[in-house]
């Protein structure tokens, strides 16, 4: 069995549960406590990014040899929804194209009372990129594993593989 690598950039502004999404997916565990990412490589290749913000300048990298991003925003904070908007924008710009495989994931389902994301508004957004879209708790172990395997998907589709009988074994 030929197996297919595939490398996939995390990134969405500070605090909103990458590398927490990273280490479940993983290592299958929650770490509660919060020390701020410089920059982790995970075999699929996942490239679980520092935070950014509307001013980031992003590396050269993380527009070349990837091929899919998962963009991460809190459900319970607004600005980091609206980040998520400009960093969509500059790898487009950086890419210079009009459409990247992207899953736009609204993290931190557990903490719904402090909703600040209506859930139909990460939907809208995703139709618009032509993505796709998941809630996610990394707290609670909530749809993780889903987040790759729906972006892996996306690529082979873009890529032309859409046979039936195809199915996704990340390892």
């Amino acid at each position: 069995m030929t197996y297919k690598q595939r490398n996939l950039a995390m990134m969405g502004y500070r605090s909103v549960g990458k590398s927490s999404l990273s280490i479940q997916f993983v290592e299958g565990q929650f770490v509660d406590s919060y020390d701020p990412t410089i920059e982790n490589n995970y075999e699929i290749r996942l490239v679980d990014t520092a935070g950014q913000d509307e001013y980031s300048i992003f590396p050269a990298q993380y527009s070349m040899d990837f091929h899919g991003y998962v963009l991460v925003y809190s459900i319970t904070s607004q600005r980091s929804f609206e980040v998520i908007k400009i960093i969509y924008e500059k790898l487009l710009d950086m890419m210079g194209k009009a459409y990247v495989p992207v899953v736009l994931v609204g993290n931190k389902t557990d903490l719904h009372q402090e909703r600040a994301v209506p859930m139909e508004e990460g939907r809208k957004l995703a139709d618009s990129w032509k993505a796709q879209f998941l809630e996610t708790s990394a707290k609670q172990n909530e749809s993780v594993n889903d987040v790759f395997s729906l972006l892996i998907a996306q690529i082979e589709r873009d890529n032309g593989n859409t046979s039936e009988k195809s199915s996704c074994t990340i390892s």
